[in-house]
């Protein structure tokens, strides 16, 4: 018999798994404690904004309600994801406030249930959280035992915001810890079912699923940041060029392309917290995890650095365009965007700023209020400024040609991250055009490079001369 499937949470992530799962042929319940969001469920809208889910949530109706009541949802499904906020918290760690309050609800759903039902843990938590903090009251709630009588498992989803959909249906690999073996024999099954790639499952304890989760997310951040030092240093030698060197890197199989463009930091609602986490978990256990603590600290310091480079282009009163204010291309949120980041630091300078963006002008507008004045195009912005800074390799602007930077005043200087307009501005005399990640000046880096190895030179000259004498 086909399952049905329960979703606590209607964020993001759970709105955009009954969407995705429901689009797979199953029957999904959804569960939030907002009334809005459950009367736009069952009205066929998406409660929350994400590629996609508007249409998946209206072309798969029939297979989603959604509903305020734990116990109805658990009575009348198998199988109950739970993708409920699992915020920081003052040390750094994972909340599990809100966790704890839907396991809660959902034990004594099982109080009344007869029949096995599997709870599986989405949100993102440190190890020991699913056994040792969530555990305890879903057997509470319920008056049941884990294991002969309900399931538990930990199963992350590797998603990114914007693309969720398609992530969750099409994962690199599936990670499943288990309680036991029934319980990761019951998801791995529906997993397979659900998802559109036949990704590998990787089962394994509670604990290790945990600390995978966390683990893949500060890997990549380290793998961000240390493309941003090669960026650092490509723009200090002749001919430094970051994309150069990355894409040869990149053809390493130990260490692959992805995530190793130079540019900006990384930002968001995960990759900042997660190296936090780490290092809170790693001494809490007795454990180091200064590599973490080091990316953390490095990329909050990067839009000082990247201002302190520029200093000599951006003056007090200077008016900079700052093009891409979320905190990746094509999405929303600007939640720890290095773009605004970058903003703060100008205004705190006496910078006046103006900024675009195609989907974060809201966010960022609501969040700078009259500190700085977000524009509705790209051409408004250009035709107020002297300094221009493309911070999100979005489409948009890398679409811009040499004759929308002709409105702009004084220097007409564009500082590009993500070196989108190379072809198009590199060489041109009426606009000055700096990549980030490449050298600007190279005589100056030959100069540098000259004076730091001339010792060797000269002392190979002496070794020359003495050989002559020896003669």
């Amino acid at each position: 018999m086909q399952p049905t499937f329960s979703i606590a949470g209607l964020g993001k992530l759970g709105a955009s798994m009954a969407g995705a799962i429901a689009s797979r042929g199953f029957n999904v319940i959804g569960i939030d404690i907002n009334r809005h969001t459950v009367e736009l469920v069952n009205a066929g809208h998406a409660p929350v904004q994400e590629t996609n889910l508007e249409e998946t949530i209206a072309a798969n109706r029939e297979r989603i309600r959604a509903t305020l009541s734990h116990q109805e949802a658990v009575l009348n499904s198998d199988l109950t994801f739970v993708t409920v906020p699992t915020p920081s918290d003052g040390t750094g760690a994972f909340s599990l406030q809100y966790a704890a309050r839907a396991f809660r609800d959902i034990g004594r759903a099982l109080a009344e249930k007869k029949g096995y039902h599997n709870v599986v843990l989405s949100s993102t938590v440190l190890p020991g959280s699913t056994r040792y903090g969530l555990l305890p009251i879903l057997e509470r709630q319920s008056g049941k035992v884990c294991g002969p009588d309900f399931g538990l498992c930990y199963s992350p989803e590797f998603i990114a915001l914007g693309s969720v959909i398609h992530d969750f249906l099409n994962p690199d690999f599936i990670t499943l810890g288990e309680f036991d073996e029934k319980a990761g024999e019951q998801l791995e099954g529906c997993y397979a079912q659900i998802v559109c790639n036949a990704a590998p499952c990787r089962r394994m304890s509670l604990e290790n699923a945990e600390l995978t989760k966390i683990a893949l997310n500060t890997f990549i951040t380290t793998k961000i940041t240390f493309a941003n030092m090669l960026a650092d240093l490509c723009e200090r030698i002749p001919g430094g060029n970051v994309d150069v060197v990355s894409n040869a890197l990149g053809l390493d199989c130990r260490i692959g392309r992805k995530c190793l463009t130079g540019g900006l930091g990384y930002g968001g609602p995960c990759f900042p917290r997660d190296n936090v986490a780490l290092g809170f978990m790693a001494h809490s256990v007795g454990a180091h995890a200064d590599l973490a603590e080091t990316t953390d600290r490095v990329n909050r310091a990067l839009p000082e650095r990247i201002i302190r480079r520029l200093r000599g282009t951006i003056q007090p009163g200077c008016t900079v365009a700052v093009l891409g204010l979320a905190y990746k291309p094509a999405a929303h949120v600007i939640e720890e965007s290095q773009a605004i980041y970058l903003v703060e630091a100008l205004l705190k300078i006496g910078a006046r700023v103006v900024g675009f963006d195609p989907q974060a002008n809201e966010a960022a507008r609501a969040h700078l209020r009259d500190r700085a004045v977000i524009l509705g195009s790209i051409a408004e912005c250009l035709a107020q400024a002297e300094v221009a800074l493309i911070t999100t390799p979005d489409v948009a602007f890398g679409e811009l040609k040499v004759e929308d930077f002709r409105s702009m005043k004084g220097s007409r200087t564009v500082v590009d991250f993500w070196r989108l307009l190379e072809r198009q501005l590199a060489g041109q005399r009426d606009v000055h055009y700096i990549a980030i990640g490449c050298s600007a000046d190279d005589k100056t880096n030959a100069d540098r490079l000259a004076a730091l190895w001339k010792d060797a030179a000269a002392g190979e000259e002496n070794d020359s001369a003495i050989g002559a004498g020896a003669n």
